[in-house]
């Protein structure tokens, strides 16, 4: 009689000791250097999970090495290494560990907060060069300053909890959280302008997307205190660096403490000039009882994973607790979620999800977990999972109601995200797949008709239906360079209310989408980029 075979889990990098416990209990664990690709790659031949951390590339290459992989884990947050398209071509499930390093990031933007105020490592440095610079290195108390913080996820929560304890005042610039619930935490809700007009210090908590990349540039900058310090423990690039080098030379910031940059890793700054400027390497994450979390987390997917249950952290492919007919509408939901995100501009109070259609035959909960995980995706600094899509909707007060009909008389099956925004304004958006390949298709947009491939870059516009508006739109793109590849128009009646959806080669910039509302006196105009 023959033993059966155990699954082999190759570990590419440092994974906790309590992590790789887990994993022996059910599985022949093997390590190798996963930076080596010389042995990294003979060593998938056989392998059914990858975990890995920051430095192994995991690309096609590697898929095509791994004809038994079932998932890649990523032991903590950022999947930056990891080529998630290709693994979902290959069929392989990607993890990672969203929530493992939450309370280490958040403390490190504090501890970097209070060195920029007391100028600690600059005194430090000095000191063991052996100079006592009492009167150079004098800072600044929290107590009574106004600190502004840029994005209320979770990580923007636990920063603002701590900070409350120096007795400072918090604001707060979030549109995707609601009063009440940033009133529960102390801090009061403002626009942008006025949390850099009014804020002593800044603290980054923004998720990074073309929206928010260079948000804090040179005309925020100009706007500050020249007291102002800014702190960014978030993502690279969303602050301008190159901007705040110049406002920090000029006399117009006074201070700043930096964990992440655009390109990393990163030895060259204009900001490592400064004095007033405190850097680490991108040290977040970089905690013993974070890497201990990670090392667990994925532990535990990975278990699932291989044991063909449903994984909540996986981020492409879904686990087998999901019936071969709802799996398809997971990408389509989520989507649907991230467009309605982009379209309302705003976090819904209540957020309606309608499932037609056939599909109803089965169990179909997890896509409204797909489509709140789209949802949030674009609008916190932490990844969405399916398990904290719901706690993140609970967290801002945003009601969820799942609905089914078995009936849809349009489209096989039908998937509607619907939201009430809290000025009492509805933003829908809803979705369908066809043919074999289940190809998405948006079927409708606030009550307009309409049948368009989303693509990453696509725009929306509503207006008074007339003629020109079409000519318009596409001599703005084209004098920009921004290609059309796909144009719908619809219209409730003659001369009433019509939409324009474009998708389009590439972004298009909020000067140009400015420039064409403009031009045709639309109502409104979205863009959403799904990158």
């Amino acid at each position: 009689m023959t033993s059966p075979v155990v699954p082999v889990v190759l570990v590419a990098e440092e994974l906790s000791p309590a992590g790789l416990a887990l994993l022996a209990e059910e599985f022949e664990v093997r390590q190798v250097d996963g930076t080596d690709r010389e042995r990294l790659l003979p060593a998938l031949a056989d392998a059914e999970a990858l975990i890995v951390r920051s430095g192994t590339q995991v690309d096609a290459e590697v898929f095509a090495n791994a004809p038994t992989l079932r998932v890649v884990a990523r032991a903590g947050v950022g999947l930056d290494n990891i080529d998630v398209e290709a693994a979902t071509k290959a069929g392989v499930m990607v993890v990672n560990a969203p929530t493992s390093n939450i309370v280490s990031a958040a403390e490190h933007a504090v501890a970097l907060l209070l060195a920029c105020a007391r100028n600690v490592p600059q005194a430090t440095g000095a000191l063991k060069g052996g100079e006592w610079k009492r009167s150079k290195y004098a800072g600044v108390e929290l107590q009574d300053k106004v600190v502004g913080v840029l994005g209320l996820g979770r990580i923007g929560v636990l920063v603002a909890q701590r900070l409350a304890g120096f007795g400072v005042r918090l604001i707060a610039y979030d549109p995707y959280i609601q009063a009440a619930r940033a009133a529960q935490i102390g801090v009061r809700l403002v626009g942008l302008e006025q949390l850099l007009r009014e804020s002593d210090f800044v603290t980054v908590h923004l998720p990074k997307s073309p929206e928010t990349v260079g948000i804090i540039g040179e005309r925020e900058l100009a706007l500050v205190k020249p007291t102002m310090r800014i702190i960014n423990a978030a993502r690279g690039g969303i602050v301008d660096e190159d901007a705040l080098a110049v406002a920090i030379k000029e006399g117009r910031v006074a201070g700043a403490a930096i964990d992440v940059f655009a390109n990393e890793p990163c030895t060259q700054s204009p900001l490592f000039e400064f004095d007033n400027v405190v850097v680490t390497p991108h040290l977040g994450a970089s905690t013993n009882e974070a890497q201990e979390k990670a090392g667990t987390a994925v532990a535990r997917s990975v278990r699932l994973a291989l044991g063909g249950e449903f994984v909540p952290d996986a981020v492409n492919v879904q686990g087998g607790a999901v019936a071969e007919d709802v799996r398809p509408g997971l990408p389509l939901a989520e989507m649907l979620g991230r467009v309605f995100t982009a379209l309302a501009g705003h976090l819904a109070v209540r957020l309606d999800i309608e499932v037609r259609g056939e599909i109803t035959e089965h169990d179909v909960t997890v896509l409204e977990l797909a489509a709140l995980k789209g949802v949030f995706t674009d609008v916190v600094e932490e990844s969405v999972t399916y398990v904290n899509a719901p706690l993140l909707a609970g967290e801002r007060g945003v009601e969820v109601n799942l609905t089914t009909n078995e009936e849809s008389p349009d489209w096989r099956n039908l998937v509607t995200v619907r939201g009430t925004l809290p000025d009492g304004g509805v933003v829908s958006v809803s979705g369908t797949l066809t043919g074999p390949r289940h190809i998405a298709r948006l079927v409708e947009v606030d009550g307009f008709e309409m049948e368009l491939q989303p693509t990453e870059h696509m725009a929306f516009l509503t207006y008074v239906d007339r003629p020109g508006v079409v000519g318009a739109v596409g001599r703005i793109l084209g004098e920009h360079e921004i290609n059309i590849a796909g144009m719908q128009v619809s219209r409730n009646e003659r001369g009433g209310r019509a939409l324009i959806a474009l998708t389009v080669d590439s972004a298009i910039p909020p000067v140009v989408l400015d420039e064409i509302i403009e031009a045709v006196g639309a109502f409104g105009g979205r863009v959403v980029n799904l990158t």
